[in-house]
């Protein structure tokens, strides 16, 4: 994958340059209309002073060690409903970030001899065994926002004869730590093919699965992924915007409906504790040393790992056996299809179109085979004249 390289069109990135440089100073005007006054949106220092000296949004301003005021954009996130101007210094860095992080960066690492992007993989900087990519990182591109898809319009295949796959797992660690937890309500609802995050909202609020709300769903889906990370009620709650009680309440009866996950977790952190490791599926073991540790917070965050790593870990090693397998069929087969990309839980080809429908099949195939476990294993694919159509 290194050495292959993805084709990118620089032209629209160069499109889109201009384009975010014309947002870039529409939000400045904004930004200085909503403040009354000019300032240098760059500096965290002013922004500070602006929002909490000038505009005085809130009179509980968090400070650094440094002495002025915090302004990260998590402290950001909290006061959107404050003031008019938080939305708009958040939008602001958004597209500044985009613009210099990837957009302009990109075409100047274009390979001149190959006219192609290379990325490098690591394979030992990930404490949970995923691949790492960097000079360029291809994994950190923004996919939730409308802007940081854009990107994705400029991976493109070799030429007019070629198309691109993007295939990739879906919902692959909850699927895992159903396997692992052997929970039943949670392995029914991967094995009927359910709708997990409806089916967990269902069980957590004590309905039935067609009177769940979008906003039960978003929650049951914010405990679904933060168990894994061993999110408290207050990290509920903040990422919820609901009271801390509220948040309890969900994780309590969330426990309450999938007991055997509450007993894998509490697992998890006694075979650290005992062993100083924990191991994924297929026994890759990672040290945790801090596990037994008398400082409260740095064992917590080693209790966080001992959940999260047999997980996290599990599912790097069923992409690699994936990609070790479709590598193999790739030569036997002759096909010449080329894996390109490796994005988290996501593989992206660029395939004769010809050789596409085929493939595609066979891809989806092989990576819901790759390793063996309780769980169907789900995979998504499509085909596209770009990453973004394609994912």
């Amino acid at each position: 994958m290194e050495e292959e390289g993805v084709h990118l069109d620089c032209d629209m990135l160069h499109a889109f340059s201009k384009k975010l440089a014309g947002e870039i100073s529409r939000i400045e005007k904004e930004v200085y209309e909503t403040a009354g006054m000019e300032f240098k949106i760059s500096s965290p220092k002013q922004v500070g002073e602006v929002l909490f000296d000038h505009l005085k949004i809130t009179d509980k301003a968090k400070k650094t060690k440094t002495g002025q005021y915090a302004t990260g954009e998590d402290v950001l996130q909290k006061l959107k409903s404050k003031h008019p101007i938080v939305e708009l210094l958040l939008e602001y860095r958004e597209v500044v970030k985009l613009k210099n992080t990837y957009v302009d960066p990109l075409p100047e690492l274009v390979n001149d001899k190959t006219k192609r992007l290379h990325t490098s993989y690591n394979q030992v900087v990930a404490a949970t065994g995923r691949l790492s990519s960097d000079k360029p990182n291809l994994q950190n591109i923004p996919i939730r926002s409308e802007r940081g898809k854009e990107i994705r319009k400029a991976f493109v295949p070799r030429n007019d004869n070629y198309t691109l796959i993007a295939a990739d797992y879906s919902q692959i660690e909850l699927r895992i730590i159903a396997a692992l937890s052997k929970d039943a309500n949670m392995l029914e609802a991967f094995r009927s093919g359910q709708d997990i995050h409806a089916s967990t909202a269902a069980k957590v609020y004590g309905i039935a699965i067609d009177e769940v709300t979008r906003e039960q769903r978003s929650h049951a889906k914010m405990v679904n992924f933060g168990i894994i990370y061993g999110i408290s009620a207050f990290g509920l709650s903040q990422r919820l915007n609901i009271s801390r009680k509220e948040a309890k309440q969900i994780i309590d009866s969330y426990f309450e409906q999938f007991p055997s996950i509450k007993t894998f977790m509490d697992q998890c952190i006694a075979d650290a504790r005992e062993k100083g490791y924990v191991s994924t599926i297929l026994g890759r073991k990672r040290y945790l040393r801090d596990i037994n540790s008398a400082n409260a917070v740095v064992r917590g965050f080693a209790e966080r790992n001992a959940i999260n790593s047999p997980i996290q870990g599990s599912a790097a090693d069923m992409i690699k056996l994936a990609m070790i397998k479709i590598q193999n069929y790739l030569k036997k087969s002759g096909l010449k299809a080329k894996m390109i990309l490796q994005v988290h839980d996501e593989l992206i080809f660029d395939t004769p179109k010809e050789e596409a429908a085929d493939l595609m099949e066979k891809v989806k195939e092989i990576m819901s085979e790759a390793m063996k476990i309780d769980v169907p294993m789900d995979v998504d694919a499509n085909l596209g004249d770009n990453w973004l159509q394609a994912h």
